[in-house]
């Protein structure tokens, strides 16, 4: 089987991800896909008639998210017509696994040049009137009775309150993410990548990091309240079912205390990212010197109702794929959706907390959902380089109690 090597990734940086006050929320989607696929393409003098596909992650995939973003997105890039596009939904996970597939074609020997990546502007979220919630939205009764599942947020606070992790130590966390984030930036360890978004008009959107709080503590951040209490409590249906209520059909004897609030969750943005792959053959012809190749990929899935779970069964598979331990792995990157997802993850793995999302993560800078992955794989390519390390493993939790895993091997 043939190897795939990544040439080149890129990506926006991340808009505040709300009308009226994010520097993207005036985008349409397709332009800011439609941005990094352009510049991934002079960057590396790609013939895009050549392109066997482009392949997206968008987990939003209704109102302007809608209609095959990643085809439209090509399209608007100046791609060849002969170029196809697919857009696919693994929620959270979507960036990485649109990597994987575009992996799994090349070393397959279905195609010798592929652009992945993925595209997601959660300032869109609600522009129809509903909340991109499939597990009440579908009214699909007989799945909620066999795997109830709540509101990641709610999720998260059953994880901690399980697990005996403290706020304390979230916050604490949480408070480096933003410290590594804010070291990063000013020392520019994020412009390899990095790529300015203009508008339609020409007139420049952002070119920097729009959602970091830098200065933040784990001293301020204890001063806000949770943020998913209520809900944990709100009546969702005539029946009295609340999020609370679902944990405790699976987990009686859970007491969901509550530890999240905005400084320690995710950051709600608008970003894009896209990756190159390439096979060997196809690289060496057009003169490209490979950044690195696909190790190994792995998929696992993990109890619904808790839903953030997945990450460290699916490190332990891709380790496994790849004959490696975690002693081998220079770099991590798993993102923090919430604060217990990553923390919970190097506890789980005794890691080296050195080695792990050392630039920060979505807690600082944001998780535009269907494009983290792919940032992610980016971030971590670039920071192996600065470092000469040599591999990097990438996760992440997604809805439904999934998570996708890739290893990278520096070149």
């Amino acid at each position: 089987m043939a190897e795939a090597w990544i040439i080149d990734a890129c990506r926006t940086p991340r808009g505040i991800g709300k009308k009226g006050k994010g520097s993207l929320a005036d985008q349409h989607p397709q332009h800011l896909g439609a941005t990094v696929l352009k510049a991934i393409v002079e960057r590396n003098g790609i013939k895009t008639e050549e392109v066997g596909d482009v392949i997206f992650g968008t987990s939003s995939q209704r109102g302007r998210q809608s209609g095959d973003l990643a085809r439209m997105a090509a399209l608007e890039a100046g791609f060849d017509i002969r170029s196809s596009g697919v857009t696919l939904d693994r929620f959270c996970g979507s960036g990485i696994t649109s990597v994987n597939l575009a992996a799994m074609n090349v070393m397959s020997g279905s195609e010798d040049l592929v652009i992945a990546g993925g595209a997601e502007m959660m300032s869109t979220f609600g522009e129809d009137g509903l909340p991109p919630n499939p597990f009440l939205d579908n009214g699909n009764e007989a799945l909620r009775a066999i795997h109830p599942q709540p509101h990641q947020g709610v999720c998260g606070d059953a994880i901690a309150s399980k697990e005996g992790i403290p706020r304390e130590a979230l916050d604490a966390h949480a408070a480096e993410s933003q410290k590594r984030a804010a070291n990063a930036i000013e020392k520019g360890y994020f412009e390899r990548s990095l790529i300015p978004v203009y508008a339609t008009d020409g007139s420049l959107a952002l070119d920097k990091e729009e959602f970091p709080r830098p200065g933040t503590t784990a001293e301020s951040l204890a001063e806000l309240k949770p943020s998913f209490e209520a809900m944990a409590d709100f009546p969702l249906d005539e029946a009295g079912t609340t999020y609370r209520k679902m944990i405790n059909q699976v987990y009686p004897d859970l007491e969901v205390k509550h530890f999240h609030h905005a400084g320690n969750s995710s950051g709600v943005v608008d970003g894009a990212a896209a990756v190159v792959l390439a096979s060997p053959d196809y690289a060496q012809k057009q003169g490209w010197k490979p950044r690195a190749r696909i190790v190994a990929m792995a998929n696992m899935g993990d109890c619904p109702t808790l839903m953030l779970n997945g990450p460290v069964p699916a490190a332990k598979r891709v380790l496994e794929k790849a004959g490696l331990t975690p002693d081998d792995i220079d770099l991590w990157e798993i993102n923090e959706a919430f604060a217990v997802v990553s923390e919970k993850f190097q506890r789980d793995l005794n890691l080296d907390r050195d080695k792990v999302n050392v630039n920060g993560g979505a807690m600082a800078l944001g998780h535009p959902i269907g494009a983290t992955g792919s940032i992610l794989i980016g971030t971590i390519l670039d920071e192996l380089e600065r470092r000469d390390g040599k591999y990097g493993l990438v996760t992440m939790c997604a809805a439904g109690g999934m998570a996708p895993a890739v290893i990278i091997e520096r070149m």
